[in-house]
């Protein structure tokens, strides 16, 4: 066990944005395996690192005090949707929340950029997964200023400083969430400018792919420098101790998979999770039912 956790300590250690420190992308390689010999080895690890994770799962359930708060980011078809389903797929549906947030709505535009995510936080016991997330307001809306000209806001607030104003609330409230029992933790999934492009053309080129593809997706490659840029300011300013970012290798969706749930399941492992102890009144009260369910006559 000891010899799993310090291999899956050192992988996070590997990926970490490390917090207080400039993060450039240049230095973490979207082809990165590990020590990971290939597909099998990946699949038969990733096998058992479910069944792991669905028993921490289970106990965060149980024990009904913490919160697990997992958000993606990434780049068009870096494959977040396929991360979540293959991850996720064996733990318990009732301990887990997805949402997938898009182009917000009326309502949504007249309250605070944070408003739409807080109404979808985990309740406790629960793993709650963003697949985009506030963090979007100081990306894309970085990247289009129109719609930042177009946002609700006081003028004076639309200015070149408005970023770092959005980077210590997005930190002030994340801490607020960790104190209140929300871990959160955050993925971006990297995956290189050349996969992005064969992954789009498999998109087109196969007809039962056709439906993922977005021309509008394709269009937003002419930005990728500045998304680039953006990312890494994102990473700078907002990896924390209390909510670190994890910059996951994406061109092999095998590994990324793998080191995504290795992550998480270390993030629950590290919060000491428990089923809850029963009294001893409670013990009486269970040995009691038992000894009246083995007298019932069949």
């Amino acid at each position: 066990m000891s010899r799993r956790k310090n291999r899956i300590e050192k992988l996070m250690e590997t990926l970490v944005a490390r917090p207080g420190r400039k993060i450039r992308l240049k230095d973490y390689d979207p082809g990165f395996t590990s020590k990971i010999k290939g597909k099998k080895e990946a699949a038969r690890l990733l096998e058992q690192g479910i069944q792991e994770l669905a028993r921490q799962q289970d106990m965060l359930y149980a024990q009904d005090t913490y919160a697990l708060l997992v958000i993606f980011q990434a780049m068009d078809a870096a494959g977040k949707d396929g991360t979540i389903k293959h991850v996720m797929s064996g733990i318990n549906p009732q301990g887990c929340q997805v949402y997938s947030f898009k182009a917000p709505s009326p309502e949504e535009r007249d309250h605070d950029y944070l408003w739409r995510s807080m109404k979808a936080l985990p309740e406790r016991g629960r793993i709650g997964i963003h697949n985009r997330s506030y963090y979007e307001e100081v990306i894309v809306v970085r990247i289009h200023r129109e719609i930042l000209e177009s946002q609700q806001l006081p003028a004076q607030r639309k200015t070149k400083g408005i970023w770092k104003e959005r980077f210590s609330q997005i930190n002030n409230f994340e801490r607020y969430l960790v104190e209140n029992g929300i871990k959160v933790l955050k993925f971006y999934l990297n995956v290189s400018r050349e996969e992005q492009k064969k992954r789009f053309l498999e998109r087109i080129e196969n007809p039962e792919k056709n439906w993922k593809f977005s021309v509008a997706d394709a269009k937003e490659r002419m930005h990728w420098n500045r998304y680039m840029e953006a990312y890494e300011d994102v990473f700078t300013h907002t990896s924390t101790t209390w909510a670190p970012w994890y910059i996951i290798p994406a061109d092999n969706k095998w590994f990324m998979r793998l080191a995504v749930a290795a992550i998480l399941y270390q993030t629950l492992k590290d919060m000491r999770l428990r089923y809850p102890e029963v009294s001893e009144a409670r013990k009486r009260e269970l040995a009691e039912t038992r000894q009246l369910l083995l007298k019932e006559k069949n």
